[in-house]
């Protein structure tokens, strides 16, 4: 009987770490690849983290370069680097919401290219 307590706890346990974590959800090769691609940014994304496509507390959230990003990988949790520095080099030309300024101008500048909707 005792097993039988230890065992179900442990399954529970398990099942805690797995159903409830959010980590599963994390797209390092992403930030991986901005931070490569655009050296100058990399300790400001190191900071920045998931917010730099992300805004507010779910991930589903995506501010402007989020949904460029999303359109131009053009596939969900893409994980070959090249694929991802393309689409960061592709969204490089796009408008971003910050007047007269394509993601591109900011990064030059040393910003950050996601803006939050207002």
């Amino acid at each position: 009987m005792r097993s039988t307590w230890i065992s179900l706890a442990c399954c529970a346990a398990v099942a805690a770490a797995v159903l409830g974590g959010n980590s599963a959800e994390a797209r390092p090769p992403y930030l991986a690849a901005f931070k490569e691609s655009y050296s100058n940014l990399a300790d400001k994304a190191g900071e920045a983290k998931c917010t730099i496509c992300h805004f507010g507390e779910s991930k589903k959230n995506n501010n402007d370069y989020g949904t460029a990003m999303k359109t131009a990988l053009g596939a969900k949790n893409v994980k070959e680097a090249e694929a991802i520095k393309a689409s960061l080099k592709k969204i490089e030309t796009e408008k971003s919401s910050t007047e007269g300024k394509t993601f591109g101008d900011l990064i030059k500048a040393g910003e950050l290219p996601g803006k939050n909707p207002a």
